[in-house]
């Protein structure tokens, strides 16, 4: 099978290249990257010269370099994105061109060439925000219900591909996932921020009052869920991944600070970011039941495999923390 991943150099995406060369030796991947500050060659460093991956430096909002790379796919798995609030909040329209614009020139790509099978990987956070004490989760029922410049332009990028697929017949899946955590992720997000500065000495910034909930996933229970959807998936459909790990900022600080024998002085409380989403939560009811997907990685082991992968591996990171504004989630 011929498989296209956007993104594929990024967080999520390079992992999910790793699982496919893994688990399925025989295809043939092309990985579409613009190489933003987040998206690195590096994390790919492992593959190269391996004749069944190709790698494109390609921007998506470029239709005539997208589309003859589109034409030689059967499948097209869609993570490429502009995906950090702090970021989208300074710059929002980065995000919109990105986000919104780059997806409507891949649909149109995939539509030209009758791709068999479009997956798009989309966030939790285009549902808006839970309060603490609410009993519910969100569910692939919700309305849609996006508080920032970055969730408005994923939940952008979901109604384009339900229009492409409904109007134009295109057969395309969607996954709404939690929190993402594991090797390879940019360190201005909340856990690979947390492990650098406390690797390097310093204190780690919180927001607000940091009772923030978010659902965390590592990373390959994700990649192993859009496996089985783009495989699987019925398309039209949407589906919610979530390992249902359920955890306050302040929570998945205080579970680092123990790993690496500190104490919470290491904390540094910080003003709160302008409308931070109290909880997100995600309800996977229907990705079991329909396509027998479970989580592998329990919470605790998997950040305590993410803290060894950043101690382990220095020269990814180090050149990105020390030239980095702090960011966290």
């Amino acid at each position: 099978m011929r498989v296209v991943i956007t993104g594929g150099a990024g967080f999520i995406g390079s992992n999910l290249v790793h699982h496919w060369r893994a688990r399925y030796p025989e295809d043939d991947v092309a990985v579409l990257d613009a190489l933003t500050y987040a998206g690195r060659r590096e994390s790919l460093a492992d593959l190269e010269g391996n004749p069944r991956l190709r790698f494109h430096h390609v921007d998506l909002r470029q239709p005539e370099r997208v589309d003859p790379i589109v034409g030689d796919a059967d499948l097209v798995i869609h993570l490429a994105a502009e995906s950090h609030n702090d970021r989208a909040i300074s710059a929002p329209l980065p995000f919109v061109e990105t986000n919104v614009l780059g997806t409507a020139v891949l649909l149109e790509a995939c539509r030209r060439h009758d791709v068999r099978r479009l997956h798009h990987v989309s966030t939790d956070e285009v549902y808006g925000s839970l309060e603490l004490d609410d009993p519910h989760r969100f569910t692939e029922a919700s309305p849609y219900r996006p508080r920032g410049p970055y969730s408005s332009t994923k939940a952008g990028a979901d109604h384009l591909v339900r229009a492409w697929s409904e109007t134009y017949g295109l057969p395309a899946t969607i996954s709404n996932c939690g929190n993402n955590f594991g090797p390879f992720q940019f360190p201005e997000k909340l856990i690979p921020l947390a492990i650098t500065q406390l690797l390097r000495g310093r204190k780690v910034p919180l927001y607000g009052d940091g009772r923030n909930v978010r659902d965390w996933i590592y990373v390959l229970d994700h990649c192993a869920a859009i496996d089985r959807i783009a495989h699987q998936g019925r398309p039209g459909s949407t589906y919610l991944v979530s390992a249902e790990s359920e955890l306050s900022n302040r929570e998945v600080l205080a579970r680092i600070l123990q790993i690496l024998g500190k104490s919470e002085e290491w904390i540094e409380y910080v003003p709160d970011r302008k409308g931070h989403d109290r909880r997100y939560a995600l309800d996977p009811g229907k990705l079991k039941a329909e396509l027998g997907w479970r989580p592998e990685y329990p919470f605790g082991a998997a950040l305590e495999r993410t803290v060894e992968w950043y101690q382990g591996h220095p020269a990814w990171w180090e050149p990105l923390a020390f030239g980095r504004e702090e960011r966290r989630d």
